[in-house]
């Protein structure tokens, strides 16, 4: 490794360069944070922002408390403030802000104080930081307030100083969302002479708090958190700067401490000793494990011992990182450079000096190429690296016979070979025929068998081909340098190839991964159901990792088993007990885990952005840990796929079901609608004409008796036909609908459904091209008698009087044609697609909503019950609109000529 190699790794970080793209789109959030209440967050914020204002930037108030500071109160003067809404809660007015007007305005800088705040029940958002968010991802800089207790992650340990918790809190997520953090902050005893003047509670109030909360060691160790938090996240806006610029670490702003871990038992003391020094140094730290092929042979207690340092590494609250890579120094500078970290910790070597030497040290290349890296090497726990020594290494596989053969074989095909060569074209330089069947050894044996055949090669090169030949003597020294070059350039390619033999299989193995995990993801992606979801990550955790698989969801306040493999849905009670917990908590539990160790499975939270929406339980028959670090990291992947696509799925069905509420909901207007106008219409003029009979009988003229009477006949008629609408509307909703289907001859419905519609098409001109040879039809004649009356009455309804109201038909070797032409203005093409949909109505020329919306959506279910179609759309020749019906003919059935 050379200086050169880690400077080709600078190159920007893929996702810091996402990351700033995406803060590109949006506004920039900056926080005041105070240690406390009173300390003067609304102030610094309203001054910034006039400062803001007077430098021309487009300055709106969204919602700022005063709590009755008057010298705060007048830094409101001069600023637009967006007025609040009021919402009713349990009798009271509340006034919240108004997001909806803070987005119409779009101001470029909104300041919004009390970032915690809860919004009144009924709101957009439960929580204020989510209008924040909204206004954020809408493009509008944001200015807001906060308290150090409010932050979610400090919560418990702010429980622990001050004794009260606090309800309102905010993600971290927001805090790292922030663009810029100022810390306002004012010395205990400053705060403590504002609360005694009045300034923050009222008198009687402050004395209270003064004993309680804002107590003079409370407040300090509220000050130096709000100090460490705010320099948590200056640390990592440092870091993405560094990596979205390739600029090599560290750079010498704060601390951060890597500890290398291997399969040694000391490791777990390395652990806990960077753990200390990070806490010294009030850094931030990691435990870092590089993966090599070497590691595909670790043995059982080596990966357990890895895998139970990062654990610890975890517990303690560092990161547990796994890298692969070749070169174990040159991978820990790489990441030590490109994540900023100051300190690398390392274990003192415990291998002989010997092996060093041919081997190589870590530690001396990390000292060698650290650069402004400090290198601390740990001598750790002997007595615990003499005891391990060895052990990690995977026992040595019982001895194979094969492939030393296998290499005889080969060096004996090479004699053969150089002895033809060197007897027919009288070669010398043979020595490369050996060399290929050291190769080939290597290639198909390992390193051992391939030194072997180093050996034997070189042995029977001196024996057959240096002279004195057929001894094993070297009689002149050109014979001694080409056995020692031989040997030397032997051994040295064997290990090699074997070295990319094993890099190659570590290369298959995380193809085999990557396949794995690209097949799974592409089920998932083909998954439309949970169940389906469910039993594809259940299938496929257990063939990839060869467990035994649980899922677990969450079903009225509790855990109910979903899914298995092999199918079990049988708990015992103290892994309901983990798997309650994992839910609950967000963290492993059971078996392996720090929490619930005796239950059967280890239980892992299934985690989306949000929430965990469900438990996996998994076990095997492994002794020690259930994973490796590469079956960890493999896991965590597969349940992170799994949990997106349970989400998924689960947003489609709350979609879905949200759907289709909104269109029970219009369907519901719709109908009362409907109800209300063509109930009402018709009874109002049945009982005006009975009214008039009753009242004016005797007074009344015949034909006068006679048009009273002939509207109460007309109006019932009306009446009748919408109960027998919503009737037949009803029957093909619930699936009731049977066509009792026979041969018919469409003339003669067309004649019935006319007859029927005579008083409907009274005031229009009727014509009909009914071709007398048309194939007969397997129809319901009532159902199809009806959908023709359907169509006649919806013409008549939008054609005007005296117009033609046409009704043709045809046939081809298929299919039978009937069309219902009028000349009426039209479908307007937005309302097309939608005529046949219950409830909906198309506006007539006059812009008056005609008819109920159930006559066509009839028509629609009663054509599709006897396996036909029906289809609407606007005349080519002239104004008015053509419904045409597609009729199936009937295989070999009769025709009215042989009928007749």
């Amino acid at each position: 490794m050379t200086e050169d190699d880690l400077r080709t790794e600078n190159r920007p970080s893929p996702e810091a360069l996402l990351e700033n793209a995406k803060r590109e789109t949006r506004g920039r959030l900056k926080i005041f944070l105070g240690a406390a209440p009173g300390v003067g967050k609304t102030y610094e914020m309203l001054t910034a922002g006039r400062a803001r204002k007077a430098d021309g930037v487009d300055v709106a108030i969204g919602v700022v408390e005063t709590h009755g500071r008057k010298e705060t109160q007048a830094l409101l003067e001069g600023f637009e403030i967006v007025p609040r809404y009021k919402v009713d809660y349990k009798g009271r007015a509340l006034d919240e802000m108004d997001l909806d007007a803070i987005l119409a305005r779009k101001p470029a800088l909104i300041l919004v104080d009390e970032l915690a705040h809860t919004n009144a029940p009924g709101s957009r958002h439960p929580k204020r930081y989510l209008d924040v968010v909204e206004l954020l991802d809408r493009g509008i800089d944001v200015y807001t307030t906060l308290n150090i207790q409010h932050v979610e992650s400090l919560n418990d340990i702010v429980a622990q100083i001050t004794r009260i918790r606090v309800r309102e809190t905010v993600p971290d997520s927001i805090i790292d969302r922030a663009d810029d953090i100022e810390i306002v902050d004012l010395t205990p005893d400053d705060l403590i002479q504002r609360l005694h003047e009045g300034k923050v509670y009222l008198p009687k109030t402050a004395k209270q708090a003064i004993e309680n909360y804002f107590s003079p060691g409370n407040l300090t160790a509220l000050r130096e958190l709000a100090l460490r938090r705010t320099a948590q996240r200056v640390d990592d806006q440092l870091l993405r700067h560094m990596q979205a610029h390739a600029i090599p670490g560290p750079w010498a702003a704060g601390d951060r401490v890597l500890v290398c871990i291997d399969d040694q038992s000391r490791s777990a003391s390395l652990v806990r000793y960077a753990k200390r020094q990070a806490d010294r140094l009030r850094a931030s730290w990691a435990a870092l494990y590089v993966e090599t092929p070497r590691s595909a042979r670790l043995s059982e207690v080596g990966k357990d011992r890895v895998a139970a340092s990062l654990r610890l590494a975890q517990q303690l609250g560092g990161d547990a990182i796994t890298s692969p890579g070749e070169d174990i120094a040159k991978e820990i500078l790489r990441y030590a450079a490109s994540n900023n970290y100051s300190h690398v910790i390392i274990g003192k070597p415990s291998r002989s000096r010997w092996r060093e030497f041919f081997e190589g040290s870590v530690s001396h290349e990390l000292i060698r190429y650290a650069g402004d890296i400090s290198v601390h090497v740990i001598s750790g726990n002997e007595h615990d690296a003499a005891a391990t020594r060895g052990l990690a290494l995977a026992p040595p596989r019982r001895f194979q016979p094969q492939p030393y053969l296998l290499g005889a074989v080969y060096v004996g095909v090479a004699l053969a070979f150089s002895t033809l060569l060197f007897r027919t074209f009288d070669v010398r330089n043979i020595a490369l025929v050996f060399l290929m069947a050291v190769l080939a050894t290597a290639v198909t044996g390992g390193l051992w068998p391939a030194l072997f055949a180093s050996v034997l090669g070189a042995l029977a090169y001196n024996f057959f081909f240096l002279p004195p030949v057929y001894t094993l003597d070297l009689g002149d020294p050109e014979s001694v340098i080409a056995f020692v070059f031989f040997l030397g350039v032997a051994v040295i390619a064997s290990n090699l190839t074997a070295r990319v033999q094993q890099q190659a299989a570590a290369a298959r193995q995380r193809v085999r991964t990557t396949e794995s995990l690209y097949l799974f993801s592409k089920k998932l992606a083909g998954t439309g159901t949970l169940d389906d979801v469910l039993w594809t990550t259940a299938h496929q955790i257990a063939a990839m990792l060869k467990v035994r698989v649980v899922i677990l969801l969450p079903e009225d306040g509790t855990l109910a088993v979903r899914a298995g493999f092999p199918p079990d849905d049988t708990l015992i009670d103290s892994d309901i007990a983990a798997a309650r917990w994992a839910w609950e908590h967000d963290r492993p539990a059971g078996r392996g885990a720090d929490t619930l160790p005796g239950a059967k499975r280890l239980y892992l939270p299934l985690k989306t952005g949000r929430t965990a929406i469900g438990v996996v339980g998994l076990d095997n028959d492994r002794q020690g840990p259930l994973f490796t670090p590469a079956e960890q990291r493999l896991l965590d992947a597969l349940a992170d796929q799994a949990a997106l696509a349970i989400e998924r799925v689960q947003l489609v069905a709350d979609v879905d079901q949200a759907r289709l509420a909104t269109e029970a909901d219009r369907l519901r207007s719709a109908l009362l609608t409907s109800i209300s106008h063509d109930l009402k219409t018709p009874l109002a003029a049945i009982l005006g004409a009975a009214g008039a009979l009753g009242d004016y009988s005797k007074s009344l003229l015949e034909p006068d008796r006679a048009e009273l009477l002939s509207t109460i006949v007309d109006e019932s008629e009306r009446l009748n036909r919408f109960i027998a609408n919503l009737l037949d509307m009803t029957r093909i909703e619930s699936g009731a609908m049977k066509p009792n289907a026979s041969l018919h001859y469409a003339g003669d419905i067309v004649g019935a459904a006319l007859r029927r519609a005579a008083k409907i098409l009274a005031r229009h001109e009727t014509a009909v091209d009914i071709p007398a040879d048309l194939p007969m039809l397997k129809i319901d004649p009532v159902l199809f008698e009806q959908v023709l009356f359907n169509l006649l009455d919806n013409a008549a309804k939008y054609a005007p009087s005296g117009s033609k109201i046409r009704i043709q038909g045809w046939a081809d070797s298929a299919c039978l044609f009937l069309q219902v032409l009028d000349e009426g203005p039209g479908i307007p093409s937005t309302d097309l697609e939608h005529v046949f949909d219950t409830f909906y109505r198309v506006r007539k020329a006059d812009h008056v909503l005609a008819g109920t919306g159930l006559g066509l959506s009839i028509c629609r279910g009663f054509i599709d019950a006897m396996g036909g179609t029906i289809s609407a759309e606007n005349r080519t020749d002239r104004s008015g609109a053509v419904f045409t019906i597609r009729m199936p003919i009937p295989a070999g059935g009769p025709q009215l000529d042989d009928l007749r």
